[in-house]
């Protein structure tokens, strides 16, 4: 009777993992985690990564229980119920955690990004790309990252600033950075 749950574990888990895969890439639902995110979870207080209870990790569990319950079965020490089945969870909670720091692993660098981080921009010269009139805004162009950015900017004084003058980024607030002319 545990040999025919085992089968049973093993096999729902890999249809669920299988369907899950074909028919979310058919239908283009991924309310996976939190959020509607697959890799954000109840858990991560949706950051990024994968929740412990998402149904890919519990469907890995599902069919490592399975796997491992037939593998047990099959050893004459381990064949009883109540030793193959702790063993089963065991090993299946190796299993999924195991694939949730490997899938955690790989959203983290996948998630990564190269926008321009704001905090760090304070005194970083940059370009007047539209001019700047007096008390108006304009638009100036910066380097970070060695990517190009540009945004709206007004300067500290009010005063105007041609093109293609060099200003320093002296302070930002919300999306307006406010310039100093060099």
């Amino acid at each position: 009777m545990d040999y025919f749950v085992y089968i049973v574990c093993l096999v729902a888990g890999l249809v669920f993992t299988l369907l899950s895969v074909f028919v979310g890439h058919l239908v283009g639902h991924h309310d996976i985690g939190s959020g509607g995110h697959p890799e954000a979870g109840a858990d991560n207080s949706d950051g990024p990564g994968v929740s412990a209870i998402s149904p890919t990790i519990i469907s890995a569990f599902v069919a490592g229980f399975g796997a491992f319950g037939m593998i047990f079965h099959e050893i004459p020490a381990t064949q009883p119920a109540y030793f193959s089945a702790p063993l089963s969870m065991l090993c299946a909670l190796g299993v999924a955690g195991v694939l949730l720091w490997t899938l955690r692993n790989l959203f983290r660098h996948t998630q990564s990004s190269s926008e321009s981080r704001i905090e760090k921009l304070v005194g970083v010269n940059a370009t007047v790309i539209s001019p700047i009139p007096q008390h108006g805004v304009g638009e100036i162009a910066y380097v970070q990252g060695g990517s190009r950015y540009t945004a709206p900017a007004r300067t500290e004084s009010g005063g105007a600033v041609g093109s293609g003058e060099t200003v320093k980024i002296n302070r930002i607030t919300g999306s307006q950075f406010y310039v100093v002319p060099m």
